[in-house]
C-alpha cells in the first residue's frame, strides 16, 4: 500500500473538496425549495451523516473527541458556525440580485482577505511568488464573470453582497484553520453545521419561507447537497487546512468558479464561452504558481 506524505494527501483533499463544493450551486439550482432553505438542509442533513460516519470508518471510531476541551475551542466552534451561516445567507441574497457568475466570483475574493489576515494575525510567511499566483488566479476568476459584471442598481447591490460574503467566508476559513491544530475534522463539522443549521432555520422561519420539498427527487437533491458538497467537500477542505498553509489553501479554492462553469456545462447544458475557458486555464496557472511558492 502506498502512503502519501500528509501534505500531498492534504493537497488532493483540498482539490477533491473544491469539486464537492463546486457542485453545491448545481444542487441548489436543481432544488425545488428556495436557496436559503437549501442552505438549511445542507447543514441540517449533514449532521446525522457526520454522526454515523465512523460506522464506515471503524479505525476512526475513537480517534476524535467531539467535545471541546477548552472554553476557547468551544467559542471557536460556535464562531465557525456563525461565520458559515452568515456566509450562506449573504451568498444567496447575492444570487437573487446579481448573476450567478458574479455571485460565484465575488465570494472568491476571500483569498485576498485570508492571505492578509494570516500574515497580520498568525505571522504566516507570504512570498512574492504566492502573491503573484493569487493575483493571476483572481484575474482568471474575473474573466469567468466578465460578461455579466454590474448591470443596473440591483446587480451592484448583489455584487456588494458577494463581497460581504467573501469576508464571512474568510472568517470561516481562518477559524477552522485554527481549530484544526487541536480538534478533529468531524467534530468541527458537527459543531459548525449544528450552529449554522439553527441560525439558518431561524432565518427561514422569520422570512416565512416554505420548508417542504415537493418531490422525492427534491429530497434526493438536498441529500446530495448535504452529503457531497457539505460532508464531502467542506469536510475534505477542513482536513486539508490542518496540513497546508491557510493562505495557499484559500488560493487553491479559487478553482471553484472554473469547476462550477464546467459542471454547469455538463449537467445544466449552460455554454462555456471562450473567455470563461481562458479564465479556467489562468486560474490553474495561478494555483500552480502559488503551490510552488507556498513552501509546502
Amino acid at each position: 500500500m502506498v502512503h502519501l506524505p500528509k501534505q500531498k494527501l492534504a493537497l488532493f483533499a483540498l482539490l477533491a473538496g473544491a469539486i464537492g463544493i463546486s457542485l453545491a450551486s448545481i444542487f441548489v439550482r436543481l432544488s425545488d425549495v428556495g436557496p436559503s432553505v437549501s442552505a438549511f438542509y445542507r447543514t441540517a442533513l449533514a449532521i446525522p451523516l457526520l454522526l454515523i460516519l465512523p460506522l464506515f470508518m471503524p479505525a476512526q471510531k475513537n480517534a476524535e473527541a467531539l467535545l471541546p476541551k477548552e472554553r476557547r475551542e468551544g467559542w471557536l466552534l460556535v464562531l465557525a458556525g456563525v461565520f458559515f451561516a452568515i456566509d450562506l445567507v449573504f451568498w444567496h441574497w447575492s444570487i437573487m440580485l446579481t448573476s450567478v457568475a458574479n455571485a460565484t466570483l465575488f465570494p472568491n475574493l476571500a483569498p485576498v482577505i485570508v492571505t492578509i489576515a494570516a500574515w497580520m494575525l498568525f505571522d504566516e510567511k507570504i512570498t512574492k511568488g504566492l502573491l503573484l499566483g493569487l493575483f493571476i488566479a483572481l484575474i482568471g476568476a474575473a474573466l469567468i464573470a466578465a460578461n455579466s459584471l454590474g448591470r443596473g442598481d440591483s446587480h451592484i447591490i448583489g455584487d456588494l453582497l458577494g463581497v460581504v460574503t467573501a469576508f464571512f467566508y474568510a472568517g470561516y476559513l481562518l477559524t477552522i484553520s485554527r481549530l484544526r491544530k487541536s480538534f478533529g475534522v468531524r467534530g468541527i463539522m458537527i459543531w459548525s453545521s449544528g450552529v449554522s443549521a439553527i441560525l439558518l432555520l431561524a432565518y427561514c422561519l422569520f422570512m416565512g419561507l416554505s420548508m417542504q420539498p415537493v418531490s422525492l427527487s427534491g429530497w434526493m437533491v438536498l441529500l446530495g447537497l448535504a452529503a457531497i458538497s457539505h460532508v464531502g467537500g467542506q469536510g475534505l477542505i477542513t482536513y486539508a487546512l490542518a496540513h497546508l498553509p491557510v493562505s495557499f489553501s484559500s488560493v487553491g479554492l479559487l478553482i471553484q468558479p472554473a469547476l462550477t462553469a464546467l459542471f454547469g456545462y455538463l449537467i445544466l447544458f449552460e455554454p462555456v464561452e471562450f473567455w470563461q475557458g481562458v479564465g479556467m486555464v489562468i486560474i490553474l496557472l495561478g494555483i500552480f504558481l502559488a503551490k510552488r511558492n507556498a513552501e509546502l
